[in-house]
């Protein structure tokens, strides 16, 4: 496989274990000394911190749906960056909230001695975010929830 290829498969892991709140996955996605910022709210210097904060403030009651397209990934031996268009949806179940939002993901790969490519530096800007209360479309129900 490409290493364009495997860091598109990367970054769809990364998505796919936050979304599905499988921590071990989505840590192995992210080099030991990863930095990340995520706007203003969030950063973090290592992946324990990182994972960490995201196993304790995404609970199973929050739905989450992280989508990202259009990559720009550039290749320079052992390391990589990219960038991606991100569309995300948060669902509040308990407080009947949701929050939409889009942003660029800015990120830095390196690929280990395993030959495995993880994310380095992820972080995003934000070029919007919305919230809506559900109680303002009373007729919005949740059929489903893993």
């Amino acid at each position: 496989m490409d290493a364009i290829e495997a860091i598109r498969r990367l970054k769809y892991r990364y998505l796919r274990a936050l979304d599905l709140k499988d921590w071990a996955l989505f840590a192995d996605t992210l080099t030991e000394d990863v930095t990340a910022d995520y706007g203003d709210r969030l950063s973090f210097t290592n992946r324990t911190d990182l994972v960490a904060q995201m196993s304790e403030s995404l609970p199973a009651s929050i739905i989450t749906v992280h989508q990202c397209h259009h990559p720009e990934i550039d290749i320079d031996g052992d390391t990589a960056t990219g960038i991606w268009y991100l569309s995300d949806t948060v669902v509040f179940t308990e407080t009947r909230q949701i929050l939409t939002g889009a942003a660029f993901y800015e990120d830095r790969y390196r690929r280990g001695t395993d030959g495995e490519w993880r994310i380095s530096r992820t972080g995003y800007t934000r070029t919007y975010e919305a919230m809506q209360s559900l109680d303002d479309t009373p007729t919005w129900q949740l059929l489903a929830h893993r």
